[in-house]
């Protein structure tokens, strides 16, 4: 199973955007393309929804190593086998979180990520601090995906680097189009949601973005 400490590219199968129909076929796409982490995002579902959902897609991710994190619903990742779960700032802290994704499998394997979404440095620093396995950084630009969000800009983005050591995201109105000008804000990893599942080759379109962030890393590295 891939780390999520190597991950560069977060991938979401969000339901907002795909009809459900779709649900496996996207999921392989993103797969296909690169994505070193999934998140299943299925606003508005209630928990039998969204466990038919995830239990349709495990399968495709445990094949291609590909941990498969829940969006909101920490509890149902014991039944699910899922990787993790993630939070947003208005819903469990990390530690809540973490005991309903794990209370049902620790001691036998270790315990689910726990991510939390975060709008500031603060908001970040604090998520280290609760204990988070990785953070969400945004939204960068204004995006359909976070409704009535406001957009926080590049600004913070190497601040935030500097002063939170865990695997940071950065989301929010990220394409391929504006990609660079992320990375040179000193992103280092991205979720990207709707300019994936809205294109035209899902897998195309994460193989390009995949390779710019390999290319940057690789860079960085020298």
């Amino acid at each position: 199973m891939k780390s999520i400490t190597e991950a560069l590219l977060y991938g979401i199968v969000d339901l907002g955007y795909i009809n459900p129909a779709l649900l496996e076929d996207v999921t392989a796409r993103l797969l296909e393309g690169g994505v070193d982490a999934l998140q299943l995002r299925a606003k508005g579902s209630d928990e039998e929804e969204i466990e038919s959902y995830a239990r349709r897609i495990i399968g495709l991710t445990e094949s291609a190593g590909v941990p498969l994190i829940l969006n909101d619903h920490p509890e149902l990742v014991p039944s699910m086998g899922a990787q993790g779960a993630h939070v947003g700032q208005d819903d469990f802290s990390v530690s809540d979180a973490r005991w309903r994704a794990g209370r049902a499998l620790a001691g036998e394997v270790p315990l689910p990520l726990i991510g939390k979404s975060t709008h500031s440095v603060a908001q970040a620093i604090d998520a280290l601090e609760q204990g988070a396995d990785y953070i969400g950084f945004g939204p960068l630009f204004a995006t359909p995906t976070k409704p009535g969000r406001p957009a926080i800009g590049l600004e913070d983005i190497r601040e935030v680097h500097r002063l939170v050591n865990l695997p940071i995201f950065c989301i929010g109105g990220i394409k391929r189009e504006n990609l660079e000008h992320v990375l040179d804000a000193g992103a280092r990893r991205v979720v990207v949601v709707s300019a994936i599942l809205q294109a035209a080759d899902i897998a195309g379109y994460c193989r390009e973005v995949k390779a710019v962030l390999l290319a940057r890393a690789a860079t960085a590295t020298h």
